[in-house]
C-alpha cells in the first residue's frame, strides 16, 4: 500500500522532537524530565543529528530567563502536611502513560512530599518484562515510593496496617475481593475510592459491588458524580457512598514551562519547524489519543468545512493547519486510516499533521493557536488537557459534555459545541471565528488563562484532596472504633 502523504508529513518531525527533548532537559526541574526521559526512551528515530547547537541556545535561553526571574517567595504549608507519617496504599489496576494512573503517582509524590509513607501496588501487569512499567516503577522509588507486588502477604499486611487505601478508577475495586478475600471488611472502612470513567462498560458489580461500603468516592467533575450516582442505583440497584467532587489541577511542573516566555519562543519554533508550519500560521490541536470516543473524524471535517467557507467568503487569514497529536499508527486501526483517507481525499495533506503518541504535551500547547476538545458522547470526565491549554493562554473549542463545561465558560474562556454530527459546522463556525478575530482569541485565551490561576493550580487541587483525605481518616477512625 502506498503511503499517505499526510502520515508522512506527521512522522517527519522526530529528529526534532529529539531537539525539544534536549532543550527542555535544559530549562525544567527534576520532576518534570520524567516525562522526556520516557519518550526518549522509546524513540529510535534518527540517532545521528547534531544537538550540540540546540544545547548551547537553549542554555543561553535560560541564562536570560533566570535573570529574568523573579525572586520566588517562600513555600506556603502544603494543605496536605496532617498526612506526615501516615500510611497509604495506593492501588492502581495498571501502571501505564494513561492519566489514572499518572494522577495516582502525582498524588503519591505530593504525600511524599509530606512525609507519609506511601506504597503502590499495581493489580494488572503483563507477564514479560515492560519497559513503561519498569521506569514509572523506579521513578517511584527514587521518590521514596515503596512499590510492591499486589499478590501476597505484604499487600496484605500494607492494606492492614495503613490509615489510608485509595483504589483508583472502577476496575481496581476486584483487587479488593481476589486479594484480602475474609480481611476485606476490615479494610472498606479507610478506603477512598477515585474515579475517572465515563464509560457504560465499568458499571459492573463484579467491579464495584463494595462501593457502598468504602468511606468515599472521589470523582473528577460533578457531571460525572451525577452520572455514577444515577447509573449505580437504576443498572446495579446499590448506592453510591459520600462522594466528593474534586477538580484537578496543573502541575507546578507545567505551570513552570507555561509561564516562560523564553522557553515556549524555543519550543514554539522547533515544533512548527518540525512540522513546517510557518510562525504566523494558525494551527488548531486536537491532542488526544485517537478513537471515535476523542473525534478527531469530526474534527477533521469541522476543519475542512473551515476552509471552505473562508474560501468561499474570501476572507484574509493566515493559512489555518490542524494537527492530531496522539496518532497511533503502529495499531493499523480502522480509524487511523480512516482519517488519512479523507485528508487525502479532500487534498488536504499540506493542512493536516499527525503525531505519535506521546507524553510530552508542552512542546506542542506551546506551539499551537487553538485547543479543540472534542470529546463524544457524554464527552471527559474531566479533560486535564483543557486546563494544561488554558495554562498556555489557548483558547478552546470544546464540546458542550462532561467536564469540559465545569472548565470552559462559553464565550469567555472558550467556545462550546455539540457533541456528535451537529457539532460538526458549529464547529467549523467558531474555527473561522477565531481564525477571523485575532483579539477575541488573544483575549479569550488570557482569561483562560486568568481562570487557570484562579481554580485549576496544583495548590488548589492540593487542598481539594486535603479535605477529603481529613474527612476520609475522621469517617475511618469512627467505624474503626466501632468494630473494637
Amino acid at each position: 500500500m502506498a503511503k499517505h502523504p499526510s502520515a508522512a508529513v506527521g512522522w517527519g518531525h522526530h529528529h526534532l522532537q529529539k531537539r525539544w527533548l534536549l532543550a527542555l532537559l535544559l530549562m525544567l526541574t527534576v520532576s518534570t524530565v520524567i516525562a522526556f526521559f520516557m519518550r526518549a526512551a522509546f524513540d529510535s528515530c534518527d540517532r545521528n543529528v547534531s544537538v550540540d547547537n540546540v544545547i548551547s541556545s537553549a542554555r543561553d535561553s535560560v541564562q536570560v530567563a533566570d535573570k529574568r526571574a523573579p525572586q520566588i517567595a517562600a513555600a506556603k504549608p502544603s494543605p496536605l502536611s496532617f498526612m506526615k507519617s501516615k500510611i497509604v496504599l495506593l492501588v492502581s489496576h495498571e501502571l501505564s502513560l494513561s492519566g489514572g494512573p499518572l494522577l495516582l503517582m502525582e498524588l503519591a509524590f505530593l504525600l511524599r512530599s509530606v512525609g507519609a509513607e506511601v506504597n503502590w501496588v499495581t493489580f494488572m501487569k503483563p507477564s514479560e518484562t515492560d519497559e513503561v512499567i519498569y521506569s514509572l516503577e523506579h521513578k517511584m522509588l527514587d521518590r521514596g515510593v515503596q512499590v510492591f507486588s499486589a499478590f501476597g502477604k505484604e499487600a496484605i499486611d500494607t492494606a492492614l496496617r495503613a490509615d489510608l487505601v485509595v483504589l483508583n478508577t472502577a476496575v481496581a475495586g476486584k483487587w479488593l475481593d481476589y486479594v484480602l478475600k475474609e480481611d476485606v471488611h476490615r479494610v472498606l472502612p479507610k478506603v477512598l475510592w477515585w474515579i475517572h470513567e465515563m464509560r457504560g462498560h465499568y458499571f459492573k458489580l463484579e467491579y464495584v459491588k463494595h462501593l457502598p461500603s468504602v468511606a468515599g468516592a472521589m470523582i473528577d467533575s460533578h457531571v460525572t458524580a451525577e452520572y455514577w450516582k444515577n447509573r449505580t442505583q437504576e443498572r446495579l440497584k446499590i448506592k453510591m457512598p459520600e462522594t466528593y467532587v474534586v477538580h484537578l489541577g496543573n502541575s507546578n511542573e507545567l505551570m513552570q514551562v507555561a509561564e516562560d516566555s523564553v522557553a515556549k519562543r524555543v519550543l514554539r519554533e522547533h515544533v512548527r519547524e518540525s512540522l513546517g508550519v510557518r510562525n504566523d500560521d494558525l494551527l488548531f490541536a486536537l491532542i488526544n489519543s485517537v478513537s471515535r470516543g476523542k473525534g478527531q473524524d469530526l474534527f477533521l471535517r469541522s476543519f475542512y468545512e473551515a476552509l471552505q467557507l473562508i474560501k468561499q467568503k474570501k476572507m484574509q487569514v493566515p493559512p489555518l493547519h490542524a494537527v492530531i497529536v496522539g496518532s497511533d499508527m503502529s495499531a493499523h486501526t480502522k480509524l487511523e486510516m480512516e482519517l488519512r483517507d479523507y485528508v487525502t481525499q479532500k487534498k488536504i495533506q499540506d493542512r493536516v499533521h499527525f503525531v505519535n503518541k506521546t507524553l510530552t504535551v508542552a512542546p506542542y500547547l506551546a506551539a499551537v493557536d487553538v485547543l479543540v476538545q472534542n470529546s463524544q458522547g457524554r464527552g471527559e470526565c474531566f479533560g486535564r488537557i483543557t486546563i494544561e491549554a488554558m495554562a498556555f493562554q489557548l483558547p478552546v473549542l470544546g464540546t458542550a459534555a462532561g467536564g469540559t463545561t465545569e472548565i470552559v465558560v462559553n464565550g469567555t474562556t472558550g467556545l462550546l459545541h455539540p457533541a456528535g454530527k451537529e457539532g460538526v459546522t458549529t464547529l467549523a463556525k467558531h474555527i473561522v471565528k477565531l481564525a477571523t478575530h485575532v483579539e477575541r482569541r488573544l483575549t479569550i485565551g488570557k482569561r483562560g488563562y486568568e481562570r487557570v490561576k484562579e481554580r485549576f493550580l496544583e495548590h488548589h487541587m492540593a487542598e481539594r484532596i486535603g479535605e477529603v483525605l481529613k474527612e476520609v481518616l475522621r469517617k475511618s477512625k469512627i467505624r474503626s472504633s466501632k468494630h473494637l
